[in-house]
């Protein structure tokens, strides 16, 4: 171990102690996997007992700062969270591409549906959730072969997906996530003290081969995207669904958290990890991209345990989701007008995604998005390539922040790209996709 690092931890009092690592992670002076000193050696060089140096540790860790690994001792974690969180602004006068975004012609105009609410105040003590709500989920999730037996309304899939896991999991625990996978559920899981279990994915999502060494160990969860997934466009069929069921089956205990974020406008039928032989499991299902982020809603289903313990949870906090919000979606669900927008949103969203790929396909270049709003396409250089699309007019976003040992990519958001100018990306794309030019050996 460094000797220097030693030096550099200062503190009297466990939140001393740990917000002297935290300073250190944050302006780089200790490097991701870096080994922290043993409680022991620490505790006598501070001067301190090897409880204020534990605490500090433990602190650490529960907000994913370090990893826990036995022997290996505590270390600094492979990507701590952020510490400050914000989007790099793109130049004036690039095509964005970078957001993830829906088409905001293809969201819902919402002042209509606010016209036909009536609303009223609502008192503590009130019933949380609208019946009317409650009732459009359930037989949306039914028919879609997901029992709506337990229901929540939560403030968005990204919102239940944290109850979910504090409900179910404690700190140490490990959670697989797909690589390439969406980054904030990786921050998420070290924030919560989890340790994220990377594991590949294809088109069709989770590998199975992966899936069955991870549960071989101590896994104690899985968060998969069934359908645009972020940002490989991923979508289960329904012969993968049944595969890793079988897997997953043979597991019970295993929490099973899916993340159906897109849902209608997501461009391929839902297969779900839902199986009769699970006995944790939460499914969720946003409205964020279908009818506008802003509308912070989710619906969440799940085995009534779970949801038992999330919505004993939400009461101690946040309470409920506003009922303005309730009936702003059920007035936007039961809108035929609506209904049909979302079809051609759907539609909309697989013609872009085609568009570009096959225009990707006539210069040689493969690229990935069976559903979504994003095509993932590997390079050999993501810096590289990045800057190449820069000069040519496009931002897109490098695949670094999604990748955890996967090979590199870059991400193109295709929710606002129209398919007139996929061939002029593509031409784009094709040249920065490229192997960068090297000099010759000696």
């Amino acid at each position: 171990m460094p000797g220097d690092l030693l030096d550099l931890i200062a503190g009297e009092r466990a939140g001393a102690i740990s917000a002297s690592v935290e300073a250190l992670v944050e302006a780089d002076r200790v490097a991701p996997g870096t080994a922290l000193p043993p409680v022991r050696r620490l505790a006598r060089h501070l001067g301190v007992s090897p409880t204020t140096v534990a605490a500090a540790y433990r602190d650490l860790q529960l907000r994913g700062l370090v990893t826990a690994s036995g022997r290996r001792g505590t270390r600094i974690a492979s990507r701590p969270p952020p510490l400050q969180r914000g989007q790099t602004p793109v130049p004036e006068g690039l095509r964005d591409l970078t957001t993830g975004n829906p088409d905001i012609d293809l969201l819902p105009d919402l002042s209509l549906a606010l016209q036909s609410l009536q609303p009223r105040q609502r008192l503590y003590g009130e019933p949380a959730h609208n019946q009317t709500l409650r009732q459009l989920a359930a037989a949306d999730l039914a028919g879609e072969g997901v029992p709506p037996d337990s229901l929540l309304v939560v403030g968005g899939a990204l919102d239940g997906i944290e109850r979910a896991l504090v409900a179910r999991l404690r700190p140490g625990d490990r959670v697989a996530v797909e690589d390439p996978g969406y980054p904030v559920i990786h921050d998420l899981l070290l924030t919560l003290g989890l340790v994220p279990e990377p594991l590949p994915v294809d088109d069709r999502g989770y590998l199975p081969e992966a899936l069955e060494a991870a549960l071989r160990g101590p896994l104690a969860a899985v968060i998969g995207t069934p359908r645009a997934q972020n940002p490989s466009g991923a979508a289960l069929d329904e012969q993968r669904a049944r595969e890793l069921r079988g897997l997953l089956d043979a597991r019970g205990d295993v929490l099973v958290i899916e993340d159906d974020h897109a849902g209608p406008v997501a461009g391929t039928p839902l297969a779900s990890l839902w199986s009769t032989a699970r006995e944790r499991w939460a499914f969720m299902r946003s409205v964020s991209k279908s009818l506008g982020p802003d509308l912070r809603l989710g619906v969440m289903a799940g085995d009534s345990q779970t949801i038992s313990r999330v919505e004993n949870r939400q009461q101690l906090g946040a309470g409920w989701v506003s009922h303005l919000l309730q009936g702003l979606v059920v007035a936007l669900w039961t809108d035929v007008e609506v209904e049909r927008l979302l079809q051609r949103a759907a539609e909309a969203y697989t013609e872009r995604r085609s568009a570009l790929i096959h225009a990707l396909a006539e210069h040689g270049v493969a690229a990935h998005g069976r559903s979504g709003f994003n095509v993932w396409i590997p390079v050999p250089d993501e810096q590289a390539a990045v800057r190449r699309l820069l000069d040519a007019g496009w931002a897109v976003a490098p695949g670094e922040r999604f990748r955890h040992h996967s090979p590199p990519g870059i991400r193109v958001s295709v929710g606002s790209l129209l398919p007139a100018e996929a061939p002029r990306l593509a031409r784009a794309l094709a040249l920065s996709a490229e192997r960068p030019a090297r000099t010759r050996s000696a």
